[in-house]
């Protein structure tokens, strides 16, 4: 099973602004950067309750068909999602992974911030594609949080863009 994170944050770190409005990131995800490509290696998304909120407030469900996990200990009213394919879960990291694994996937997006910072402190996230946004804005929703320990990276690659976006992509080395 390959679980990897595939995210825009600000230059000072940030996937969103305090109150988790995303306008600081280029409308529609600017220019082609990689994500579609990505998108067809995934079997399923997993994200959080905050993440699957702020993804109902788009025009469009931007997943399309793709397999939606939303992790939460609380009900949540699934059918807001238009069209798309969407479950509930709940349970540690370690849980989710094996349910899904069990279910047939092999490559799992890992989405938002609380959801991303879960999983890497379970070790269970082995690449990360960060695309950096050339903005501060000072306070916000971080990408990392505390951890119980060094999370090692390997460096394998970072593109720059005609827009000024800067995709990097690490492994996560044990």
């Amino acid at each position: 099973m390959t679980v990897s994170v595939f995210i825009g944050i600000s230059v000072d770190g940030f996937i969103a602004r305090p109150n988790g409005d995303l306008d600081f990131l280029p409308p529609g995800g600017g220019e082609p950067h990689g994500y579609d490509e990505f998108m067809e290696s995934v079997d399923a998304l997993v994200i959080g309750r905050n993440t699957f909120e702020t993804v109902l407030t788009f025009t469009d469900w931007p997943y399309g068909h793709k397999r939606v996990v939303v992790l939460s200990s609380r009900p949540v009213d699934l059918s807001a999602a238009r069209g798309g394919t969407v479950e509930q879960m709940a349970g540690d990291p370690t849980e989710i992974v094996a349910k899904l694994a069990a279910s047939g996937a092999h490559h799992l997006y890992i989405d938002g911030g609380i959801t991303i910072q879960r999983f890497l402190r379970a070790g269970l996230i082995q690449r990360l594609i960060i695309t950096r946004v050339p903005v501060l804005i000072g306070d916000g929703i971080p990408l990392f949080g505390t951890l119980p320990r060094d999370i090692r990276l390997r460096h394998v690659a970072t593109q720059h863009y005609a827009s000024d976006l800067v995709k990097t992509e690490y492994q996560v080395t044990v």
